[in-house]
């Protein structure tokens, strides 16, 4: 396959060549194309997850957003925190 890069593109490789951050420009294209493998991986998760949380929300597993109910949560996740270090206190002892 053969690449054609912008002289931008070009020029944006050679220096990471030129400063030791890479040994060519060749491993310059593979690791972009690892990066972009790896954002499109990230794509295909939150993309499987907001298909969860729609499915959740469609069986009525949602929860509605208000100042209240975000008091409440803030209260049980502080209260499952304590919680938590309590057992792990316990542990240590």
């Amino acid at each position: 396959m053969e690449v054609q890069l912008t002289s931008d593109e070009m020029a944006f490789a050679r220096r990471a060549v030129e400063s030791g951050r890479l040994q060519n420009e060749q491993e310059a294209v593979r690791e972009a194309l690892a990066l972009w493998e790896e954002r499109e991986r990230q794509r295909v998760e939150l993309l499987a997850t907001l298909d969860d949380a729609k499915a959740s929300l469609a069986r009525g597993e949602g929860r509605v957003i208000t100042q209240q109910s975000m008091r409440e949560l803030a209260s049980e996740v502080a209260e499952r925190g304590r919680a938590r270090l309590l057992a792990d206190l316990a542990e240590t002892r």
